[in-house]
């Protein structure tokens, strides 16, 4: 009789399997609560799907939401308090795969888990690699800088929101399509931190465009997630 142990790699392997079944199996839902194993660490996130999506036939765009430091934790409803899925629950049809990852209280956003979550969703749901489509709000628009700087071909179009970042390294995006948006009268994160990564990025023949709203504060995003000219700007860019 063959004796067969359990041993970690094993039972990490069954982990994997069952979870990797379990998604397959919501692929028809519209409304998901899920977690994958990435390459390094965990990452819980709220996906949503088109109305009409489907596992076969055409592929969709996938828009990648990165929330701001007020949302960290460990409840997804959270997620729902701002950004394009709050704007998917109050009826609007987008024709987006949504993915709103959470970072663990105290925690910030890690590029290397982001890319990881996003191959792994490439690899379980239906969507066109050539529309993908990044955007985040307040730590979340620090989050967008910084990952699309990490992989500049990934994104077919980014969106950062009351954010900042890098602006030695922000010519890697010289070749994306970048909206950038802040209130003019934000103290939490000033808006020079956005019209400084815009200048730079201009200087290098970047595609890019700002806007900064008058007499607002740090919350742009209302504004801007409320608009579906805005939707429409990302659809209009692909990678191809």
């Amino acid at each position: 009789m063959k004796i067969f142990v359990l041993t970690p790699a094993i039972i990490l392997t069954l982990l994997f399997n069952l979870i990797s079944a379990h998604a397959q199996h919501m692929e028809t839902e519209h409304m998901s609560f899920s977690k994958v194993i990435t390459k390094e660490l965990n990452v819980n996130y709220l996906i949503s799907f088109p109305k009409q999506y489907t596992s076969e036939g055409d592929s969709y765009p996938l828009l990648l939401f990165l929330h701001g430091a007020g949302e960290r934790g460990n409840d997804l409803e959270q997620i729902r308090v701002h950004g394009p899925q709050k704007v998917a629950d109050s009826g609007t049809k987008f024709p987006f795969i949504i993915i709103s990852p959470q970072v663990p209280e105290g925690g910030l956003w890690q590029e290397e888990v982001l890319l990881n979550l996003l191959d792994e969703i490439i690899q379980v749901h239906n969507v066109d690699k050539d529309r993908i489509y990044l955007t985040g709000l307040s730590m979340g628009g620090y989050g967008v800088w910084d990952l699309a700087m990490a992989d500049p071909g990934r994104f077919a179009a980014v969106a950062p929101i009351a954010g900042g970042g890098n602006p030695v390294e922000v010519c890697r995006l010289k070749d994306t399509p970048v909206w950038v948006f802040h209130g003019d009268q934000d103290t939490i994160i000033p808006p020079f931190n956005s019209t400084e990564m815009v200048r730079i990025l201009r200087e290098c023949d970047g595609n890019v465009k700002l806007t900064i709203y008058p007499d607002t504060g740090h919350d742009s995003w209302t504004t801007t997630y409320d608009n579906p000219a805005f939707y429409e700007w990302l659809l209009s860019n692909t990678l191809k």
